[in-house]
């Protein structure tokens, strides 16, 4: 049993090491692959509109959560566009740090930025009608995603969606020693996301991206 403890704690301790070291910048963020940055966008945003709006089964588009937000790439581009506010976590205190400028005038409308792994995050209650949870899955472990998610629910305003955009395996769990993370494969996620009691609504891949990475798929849950 303390085998596993300990292989926990250094899975995730191992993953902060890595983290501090990158550099504070949107290549940084996307390991390298900073000009995928608004094709990755660009379907993000195709994919969210579907689900904005007025009238019934709508998601209102007023507060949105940006989870591993890095220096806040995606609520620059996505989250700050089509929501009033929005809230950043990060496990790295110096991305948040730097989100601030980089957002520049429209960090004002940012709510919160919490120094926080997803593992021990509790989102509030009722706040969020999105929650964004991309290119970090891999750093919970299963019993680490199921509660996290399960706590996601709960944080979600009516008609309130959880959003997973992230790599998928072909088969299996494929760790990752270089960043301490795992990349799962399609069915396990949705396993997961069952486990935790939410719904998958929709699910796309992201189409347009370098052969050599490992497809990545988004999926709406409630």
């Amino acid at each position: 049993m303390g085998d596993i403890a300990e292989d926990e704690a250094s899975f995730y301790s191992n993953a902060e090491d890595y983290w501090r070291e990158v550099p504070p910048t949107v290549d940084g963020m996307l390991g390298g692959y900073g000009s995928i940055s608004s094709i990755d966008i660009n379907g993000s945003k195709a994919f969210l509109q579907k689900f904005l709006g007025e009238g019934e089964g709508k998601t209102s588009p007023v507060c949105a959560l940006d989870c591993g937000a890095g220096i806040g790439r995606i609520s620059k581009r996505l989250l700050l566009p089509l929501f009033q506010t929005v809230d950043l976590v990060d496990v790295t205190q110096e991305f948040l740090d730097k989100a601030k400028p980089y957002l520049g005038e429209e960090a004002k409308r940012v709510g919160n930025y919490f120094c926080c792994g997803l593992q021990d995050f509790k989102p509030e209650n009722g706040r969020y009608d999105v929650i964004w949870i991309q290119w970090v899955i891999g750093h919970l472990t299963d019993e680490h995603l199921v509660s996290f998610l399960r706590r996601c629910q709960k944080a979600l305003r009516p008609n309130g969606l959880v959003v997973i955009k992230d790599n998928v395996s072909y088969e299996g769990v494929v760790p990752d020693e270089v960043d301490s993370s795992v990349c799962r494969d399609l069915d396990i996620v949705r396993r997961l996301v069952d486990s935790a009691g939410l719904r998958i609504v929709h699910e796309e891949q992201q189409m347009n991206f370098p052969k050599e990475i490992y497809q990545v798929h988004i999926l709406a849950l409630r």
